[in-house]
């Protein structure tokens, strides 16, 4: 092996060099060569081999799965060892110069055995494993960008490789930043004011008359059961008590008036209609929801019409049967986007999220990053979801699914013995089920994909990342399991702890990127996360969907926040209930909000 050619030696070619141990041991501490502490040993190396003598140094570089860097082998199953030691610890060291190897605890000595003149060119090392650069004069990690540049070169070639024979769906708004607009209050004119008196009703007021009687939030209204319908209301709680899509009904984003005079063939309901196949509209029957539900009368309302259009829109499930809240979740967000689309004609595509009402307040994009286990390449794929399938199981091993905002066929789940909570005294949770979900992934052998850069089928890790957080975040548990090699169905009960307060910072694709890369000051051109993404990472949980029972013969409730205080939605009974009821809730949807929401940038100029 030629030291020119590689900065790895054989160990036949290390020099025998005098021990002399680090100070701290192990060095861990990284100093940065711009600005204040920057290292003079790599300052004088630069200043006498070149700005940039690492131009060629990619090619030294090897991308492991995951995208993780080190120093390439030559051959692949060479024998690395401490040219001191003949030892081949963990953290091995080699010189940018001569190339010579040294662990930890040799590298520090190695400027001393070389000739005055050349010492200087001899105090900055690489570390192997990790591909980083360490001082062996300040004993520390020093950082140099034209080195991170190097390496991340490498790491994206690796990941890119073949990118002109596939075209994965980029986001839209995935690396636009969104500008924050400054928060301007409104104040009614005096026409204004004249409008909204001679046009609204004075609000009752929340307190009874009776002083013992307690406060009675606004928007609370129980529903009615139509038979086995306990699955509508559920999810009609949590969305009519979702603040960005009860905002948008309430401010008269979508009246039913208009778009049925707009549209002659999407219309809400007429008797004088004389369409014989009318196309109901979902988003004016949930608009009509919105002025009953917060009209302040709190006697029960049966929502006969709204379940009427969901038939109409999801016919194979249009019965009095017992029906999956998720299922039915998914198909009136889809009912509504397809009507709100017919309304607005064409519009952006369902990846920007801008599409419609739905997808605006449950829309996020995921990144799925397919590596070759044999030479790092990276295939990356952009995916739109409304909500995250979580398994609660993880000891089955299991992968999570994501929800696609396509249309989604339904299926009819058989019963299944419920399962006993406890299991092995495991304790399942809401950031364990997002830590599995978001984990590396082998796939089997059977799953074998086509790799670019080997042009063959090998071997594949998989890791998930969220690319893009939606103004809701919506969790699916899939509690309800059907095996089709044993022929049965069955529910899972295990306990779920879940949190009221969600950081998903860590599963970002930013965080699963800056974890995947190491320590660099380089940034990846493409792969940065939208900055208002990464500050509203915090959610706080609104709504929770529980499921008691077996698996065709439950019932649905939801728990709801309003105001610091948690209200129980059994279909028409509405009970104040502690937070201690909800956490020992078997969730099956939890539904969070973002904690701090921004204005986004009108396109249009206001003067």
């Amino acid at each position: 092996m030629s030291k020119s050619n590689h900065l790895i030696q054989p160990e036949s070619e290390n020099p025998q060099i005098e021990n002399r141990a680090p100070e701290n041991g192990s060095p861990d501490v990284y100093t940065a060569t711009t600005g204040g502490g920057a290292c003079e040993h790599l300052s004088e190396l630069l200043s006498r081999v070149g700005s940039n003598p690492f131009r060629n140094f990619p090619d030294c570089v090897k991308v492991r799965p995951l995208g993780r860097a080190s120093i390439r082998r030559d051959p692949p199953q060479l024998s690395v060892r401490c040219g001191v030691c003949r030892q081949a610890p963990h953290r091995l060291y080699t010189c940018v110069t001569c190339a010579a190897v040294f662990c930890h605890v040799h590298v520090t000595s190695h400027p001393a055995d070389v000739d005055d003149s050349d010492r200087s060119l001899h105090y900055i090392a690489v570390d192997i494993d990790r591909a980083e650069l360490f001082c062996c004069g300040c004993r520390d990690q020093v950082y140099d960008r034209d080195f991170d540049a190097a390496v991340v070169l490498a790491q994206t070639e690796a990941a890119v490789i073949g990118s002109m024979q596939e075209t994965p769906l980029r986001p839209v708004e995935s690396t636009r930043k969104r500008r924050r607009v400054e928060y301007k209050p409104w104040t009614p004119d005096v026409n204004e004011q004249v409008l909204i008196v001679g046009n609204s009703n004075p609000f009752p007021s929340q307190m009874s008359n009776d002083s013992a009687t307690p406060e009675v939030q606004w928007g609370l209204r129980g529903l009615n059961n139509l038979g086995n319908t306990c699955f509508m209301n559920s999810v009609l709680q949590a969305l009519l008590h979702t603040p960005p899509l009860r905002n948008y009904f309430l401010s008269d984003k979508h009246n039913r008036y208009f778009c049925q005079r707009k549209n002659s063939t999407i219309v809400t309901r007429s008797s004088d209609n004389t369409n014989k196949n009318p196309v109901l509209c979902l988003a004016c029957d949930l608009d009509a929801m919105f002025s009953a539900v917060f009209s302040g009368n709190q006697t029960p309302i049966s929502p006969a019409k709204f379940l009427y259009s969901w038939w109409k829109h999801a016919s194979n499930l249009a019965s009095y049967e017992q029906q999956d809240a998720h299922e039915f979740f998914i198909s009136v967000l889809d009912g509504i986007h397809e009507t709100m689309q017919n309304d607005k004609g064409k519009g952006p595509s369902p990846g920007s999220g801008d599409c419609c009402i739905a997808h605006r307040v449950f829309s996020g994009i995921l990144r799925s990053d397919v590596m070759c286990t044999a030479c790092g390449f990276t295939s990356t794929t952009y995916d739109p979801c409304i909500d995250i399938s979580l398994d609660l199981e993880l000891s089955q091993g299991t992968s999570a699914k994501v929800t696609s905002k396509k249309s989604h066929k339904s299926h009819k789940k058989k019963e299944a013995e419920p399962r006993k909570s406890s299991q092995n005294g495991r304790l399942s949770t809401l950031m364990g089920c997002l830590d599995h979900f978001t984990r590396p992934e082998k796939l089997g052998s059977d799953q074998k994909f086509f790799c670019q850069h080997c042009q063959v089928r090998q071997e594949s890790l998989k890791q998930m990342s969220i690319r893009k957080l939606p103004l809701v975040s919506c969790f699916h548990i899939k509690r309800f399991e059907h095996s089709v090699i044993k022929k049965m169905s069955r529910k899972v009960d295990h306990y779920l702890q879940f949190p009221f307060s969600l950081d998903m910072s860590p599963y970002l694709s930013s965080s699963i990127l800056r974890s995947r890369f190491g320590n660099r000051i380089f940034s990846f051109e493409g792969d940065e996360q939208d900055t208002s993404c990464e500050s509203s990472s915090e959610f706080e949980l609104f709504a929770v969907i529980t499921h008691t029972g077996k698996l065709d013969a439950g019932h649905y409730v939801t728990y709801l926040r309003l105001s610091n205080q948690w209200y129980k939605c059994d279909d028409a009974w509405i009970t104040q209930v502690s937070e201690n009821i909800v956490r020992a809730a078997q969730g099956y949807m939890m539904f969070y909000v973002q904690k701090m929401l921004y204005y986004k940038a009108s396109e249009k100029q206001v003067s």
